[in-house]
């Protein structure tokens, strides 16, 4: 928990520990709703990784998650496949202002061009 002080990040991850029975388990719900509130009073985002059911994107949205990752999306794909996927999801629904600053990394600022 120091590193969250002590490094310059600006997203926290939920293992998929967590997400696998988040909707059986009362248990790791209530532990991922800790994380996204700490981590939002902290000015984090939140990424969800191993996200792969409706249930588990559906809690993850009601409990205020930012991002989310997993086989639910896609499985792994050769970059070429990858990036056909994103152009065709960015002409279908185009990304808001609110949205891209929402997702924006303040580590970004830290690479050099």
């Amino acid at each position: 928990m120091s590193y969250l002080r002590r490094f310059p990040i600006d997203k926290l991850k939920i293992d998929r520990v967590f997400i696998n029975e988040i909707a059986s388990r009362p248990e790791d719900a209530s532990i991922v709703c800790a994380i996204v509130s700490l981590a939002h009073s902290l000015r984090l985002k939140v990424v969800a990784e191993g996200v792969e059911t409706p249930a588990q994107l559906d809690y993850l949205r009601a409990a205020g998650c930012d991002e989310y990752q997993g086989f639910h999306f896609s499985r792994p794909l050769p970059a070429a496949d990858f990036e056909r996927l994103i152009r065709e999801s960015r002409s279908a629904v185009p990304f808001s202002e609110d949205e891209a600053t929402r997702t924006h990394s303040k580590l970004a600022g830290y690479i050099r061009k």
